[in-house]
């Protein structure tokens, strides 16, 4: 049997009927930018996550830019992000004139909070707890630091559409603004790149659509230097599809969680299911012992089950961080993971076949390697 880690277009084929309908309609609307599809979405989303504001973009990464843009960064300003996160919740950092501080994480792969707090400085202005594979962070737990200190917490939320804490307030309103992504590999996905900004504050709102339309305020003037970042009617018609399944997607994916627990065996380091939480499990993350885990990807690979590392180079290592005053041992549990994780197949549309398949001869490797 042969599983992919991922396969889109098992999705667009469930979908098919009402994306060919929402194209042919749009199509025939000659409105393709800034139209009513993107109000309508924008307003449904605004409904769902119950926030003043949802402002659609044109990819996650501008989403989050957007609203560092907003604060008031100097030429020195710092934010601290968990160095075990995509690049773009680093240079989304760089993008907006400040200067991202690696934080390690906890066993839970989130922000540590004691890190976090040896890592704030007089220059710091913001703290990124990035919402990693759709996993709540706990904002409560930074609350009181970042009241102290006058540090804004933004939330990277693009793994997490759906995810809410024990109060059931979803991610995207925990902090001033929350960034999604809604990329094909996402919760909530289009098909293409698109973004959306939550967020209850007035400025933020107003300055993003901004931002996203080049700076203008009307056809003519700019009022700041922007971007052009818009999500386009196509796929905001297909976003508001997806938003009408979302609540069926997220079941089946917490699905797929509890049976990975339920049935993996325990040699593996899983993910705590949290009761009282609504994890998302974007991606559905284990961890081996290190020397093992090239031998049970390749076990795994070789028996057709696609695998992923998400991510391998963390983000205090890259090239590209080589100016942040940053080197190996810095951060041991970010490391540590980084050299031990394989993330499993975990998607809306897998067989029960596939699952028991997929656990079945994962089992398999990590005992006969263990």
């Amino acid at each position: 049997m042969k599983v992919p880690f991922v396969d889109l277009s098992r999705e667009a084929n469930l979908l098919f009927s009402e994306l060919i309908n929402s194209t042919e309609q749009v199509l025939k609307s000659g409105i393709y930018i800034n139209g009513p599809n993107v109000n309508k979405f924008e307003n449904i989303a605004a409904e769902y996550f119950k926030v003043e504001h949802a402002i659609s973009v044109g990819n996650g990464s501008d989403a989050l830019t957007f609203i560092l843009r907003t604060l008031e960064i100097k030429s020195d300003s710092e934010i601290i992000i968990p160095a075990n996160s995509f690049i773009a919740t680093a240079w989304a950092v760089i993008a907006a004139g400040a200067k991202p501080i690696f934080c390690d994480v906890g066993s839970d792969m989130l922000l540590d909070i004691e890190d976090f707090e040896r890592k704030i400085s007089p220059k710091t202005i913001a703290v990124i707890p990035v919402h990693l594979t759709g996993r709540v962070f706990e904002i409560p737990k930074i609350y009181n630091i970042c009241q102290k200190f006058n540090i804004q917490i933004i939330e990277d939320a693009a793994q997490s559409f759906g995810a809410h804490d024990d109060k059931k307030n979803k991610t995207g309103t925990l902090g001033l603004a929350g960034a999604f992504s809604l990329h094909p590999l996402k919760n909530l996905s289009i098909y293409g790149d698109g973004g959306l900004i939550t967020t209850n504050d007035k400025n933020i709102a107003e300055k993003s659509k901004l931002f996203r339309n080049h700076g203008l305020i009307d056809r003519d003037n700019a009022a700041l230097w922007g971007y052009n970042s818009r999500l386009d009617e196509l796929q905001a018609a297909y976003a508001i599809i997806k938003l009408s399944k979302i609540e069926e997607f997220t079941s089946k994916y917490i699905e797929i969680a509890s049976f990975y627990d339920k049935y993996l065996s325990d040699l593996f380091v899983k993910p705590e299911i949290r009761k009282d939480f609504r994890d998302v499990y974007h991606n559905y993350i284990v961890r081996v012992p290190a020397n093992l885990r090239n031998q049970i990807k390749e076990f795994l690979s070789t028996n057709g089950i696609g695998t992923a590392i998400h991510y391998p180079v963390p983000l205090h290592l890259q090239e590209c961080s080589r100016n942040l005053d940053c080197k190996k041992g810095d951060l041991p549990n970010v490391e540590n993971f980084a050299n031990s994780m394989i993330s499993l197949p975990i998607y809306p549309t897998l067989k029960n076949e596939e699952l028991k398949y997929i656990v079945e001869t994962a089992n398999n490797a990590i005992k006969k390697f263990n």
